[in-house]
């Protein structure tokens, strides 16, 4: 059976697919072809690279990754993202889709043209970096004379792309919101508004999903709350687990696999 699966954007957030891909390599699950958006990109192609969930998590705690992408609001232009390049060339030195074990495909947006854009071959870290490009607070990426910048502007959770490769689709998301009665500051109502607005075709993409694995409140988490890094990786592993022993579809997917 040709699995897929789909990581959606959501910064630091991201590291719950981390948690979520350790309880599905846990239960054997192995992915034919992966998608992914921002962090899903980033998650995506070290996993796709044939690396271990917990080894990912060691990168980011070690190098401190998410430092090189977290804004400094006090500088007074845009960031740039090329600074966290020899990170990326340290354990992906290939620097290509062609290179990895499993097939990728990465969501960007061509701020030039203002259309979608979803990378499947060629050099893969730029492509990394124009998926992770946060419009207004990252420089775009330049990629064959053009801009690009985060492939959540347009597409968050990339399934279009590997819906008619698979036959069983588990998606991952990290931004599921939690029911509110107050707003504190204007960061907080800024950023659930931006959540709701990527979150708004869900409903839509679901209908192609086998499994959807989303960790109740995780929209809740600020976009760069660096420290809660740990916190979500055991979160979303916790919730992983539990999806795995109550979801027909992932009990009846695993049952086949093992029958192998």
């Amino acid at each position: 059976m040709r699995i897929g699966l789909v990581l959606s954007g959501g910064g630091i957030r991201g590291i719950a697919h981390l948690g979520v891909l350790q309880a599905l390599t846990e239960a054997g699950i192995k992915f034919c072809k992966i998608s992914g958006t921002s962090a899903g990109s980033i998650v995506g192609s070290l996993y796709a690279q044939g690396m271990e969930p917990h080894a990912i998590l060691e990168i980011f705690l070690k190098t401190k990754l998410y430092k090189f992408l977290r804004p400094a609001f006090r500088n007074a232009g845009l960031l740039s993202l090329d600074n966290t390049r020899p990170l990326f060339m340290e354990h992906l030195p290939h620097d290509s889709f062609e290179g990895l074990k499993t097939p990728l495909v990465i969501a960007a947006t061509d701020f030039s043209e203002g259309k979608l854009r979803y990378f499947s071959s060629g050099k893969l870290i730029e492509a990394v970096l124009a998926s992770c490009s946060i419009p207004g607070v990252f420089k775009p990426i330049i990629i064959d004379g053009k801009m690009y910048v985060d492939g959540g502007v347009l597409d968050n959770f990339p399934i279009e792309p590997i819906r008619r490769d698979c036959d069983f689709i588990i998606g991952s998301s990290c931004n599921h919101l939690p029911v509110v009665s107050t707003i504190s500051n204007f960061r907080k109502l800024f950023e659930r508004a931006a959540i709701m607005s990527i979150n708004s075709d869900m409903e839509n993409k679901c209908q192609y999903l086998d499994v959807l694995i989303e960790p109740e409140g995780m929209g809740a988490t600020s976009v760069f709350d660096v420290k809660k890094t740990e916190e979500i990786y055991w979160l979303s592993y916790n919730a992983a687990l539990m999806k795995l022993k109550s979801d027909e579809k992932l009990v009846g997917l695993i049952a086949k696999i093992k029958e192998k």
